[in-house]
């Protein structure tokens, strides 16, 4: 069949179950894709369904990349800037699902019917401001912010995006030290995807960052919050690598050029009752490491380890792997900041920097071995090295 086009085909709101369905569709499979927002709120708010749309135009990204093709067809108006935005969206968003399957997408056209201009569903969170809804992932980052808004912010909760019934050991362990309430979002992705080998479909990277930030402004919308606070510090904005001059970049939806971009289309949406922004944005990964050295409550409770967050639950780790780059990472940007013997209580034994095994991986994030910087979320190389330095 011919693969030569996307389509957006409608989202629906059940305000009974509080469940929001998106349909895509390609030349040969249709995909839904429901998100849950257990806390509920009033779904006929205009400013409720704005936000869904939102989150409608966000999702598509995780079905397009099954075949690639070069024409997406909306099927709601959108104003040209809309348009542009999904562009740039899908581009830097899927930059490295295109690197490694060797696609260029740079024509891809994002086509529908036309809107003249943005009419947004002025959004009003009420009187009762200081009330943020912060994504959490249980990592080092979230809870530095946590821990730097919640004192002056009593209203604040944390946001968690999971598969329906899944709760992860690593998120749940953190969430209970901050002692805020949680808002819970389940996310069913269309099985359909976990079948691509057997189906044919392209496989890689996607810009999930971009939908749990779009899941959490309808959150924040239904529970009348003033702001959803990121935890993307500037290293999140530096490429992975650059492949014959285009930047490729596994935290694109973590960039300051995504939180911009995002950032406006909220504001052409909703109006400037909602703020968007990343906390950590002009810190670095070393100053983030710093705090978090002092908050000695975490230590025993986080585990950022990429293991922690397997899909199957049966080859999910309870504990560091300290193997991933994930953990060599974490222990290298510590280091400077604990002591050796609380890193060893931390990783349980079971310290990366103690492991001549990891030493490959630890040159490629110091750029010493000829491998690229890992496709993970890690810190920028000087930043590496000066933790080095300074560890």
């Amino acid at each position: 069949p011919s693969h030569d086009q996307f389509r957006y085909d409608g989202f629906a709101i059940d305000p009974a179950r509080s469940v929001v369905s998106c349909r895509y569709t390609t030349s040969s499979h249709a995909f839904t894709e429901r998100f849950t927002f257990e806390s509920g709120g009033d779904w006929d708010d205009p400013a409720v369904r704005a936000a869904v749309r939102l989150l409608y135009l966000l999702t598509g990204v995780s079905y397009y990349k099954t075949t690639a093709a070069p024409l997406i067809e909306l099927d709601l108006p959108t104003t040209p800037e809309e348009r542009r935005f999904l562009a740039g969206y899908y581009l830097g968003g899927l930059a490295e699902f295109a690197y490694r399957n060797g696609l260029d997408l740079r024509g891809l056209r994002v086509t529908g019917p036309d809107a003249a201009s943005a009419a947004p569903a002025p959004y009003d969170p009420g009187s009762d401001r200081g009330r943020p809804l912060i994504p959490f992932g249980g990592g080092i980052d979230s809870i530095v912010t946590v821990e730097s808004l919640s004192a002056d912010n009593p209203g604040a909760a944390l946001c968690v995006v999971a598969p329906p019934g899944e709760r992860f050991a690593a998120i749940e362990d953190a969430a209970a030290v901050t002692g805020l309430p949680v808002t819970r979002i389940a996310r069913e992705i269309d099985p359909l995807v976990r079948r691509s080998a057997e189906l044919g479909f392209l496989n890689g990277h996607v810009p999930v960052t971009a939908v749990i930030t779009a899941a959490a402004v309808v959150a924040a919308v239904l529970e009348h919050r003033d702001a959803v606070v990121l935890s993307n510090e500037w290293s999140a904005s530096v490429p992975t690598l650059v492949d014959n001059g285009h930047p490729v970049n596994h935290q694109w939806s973590k960039s300051e050029e995504f939180e911009r971009d995002f950032g406006e289309l909220v504001l052409a949406t909703l109006g400037p009752g909602l703020s968007v922004f990343s906390y950590l944005r002009p810190r670095t990964e070393l100053w983030v490491s710093e705090r978090f050295s002092h908050l000695t409550t975490y230590h025993g409770a986080f585990r950022s380890c990429n293991r922690a967050f397997h899909q199957d639950p049966a080859r999910r780790l309870d504990h560091w792997c300290g193997r991933c780059d994930k953990c060599c990472f974490v222990d290298l940007v510590l280091a400077p900041f604990m002591e050796r013997s609380d890193l060893a209580v931390v990783f349980a034994g079971n310290e990366p920097l103690e492991n001549a095994v990891n030493e490959g991986r630890f040159r490629a994030l110091l750029g010493l071995a000829a491998d690229a910087k890992p496709f993970e979320c890690v810190g920028d190389t000087e930043e590496c090295r000066a933790a080095a330095l300074l560890a």
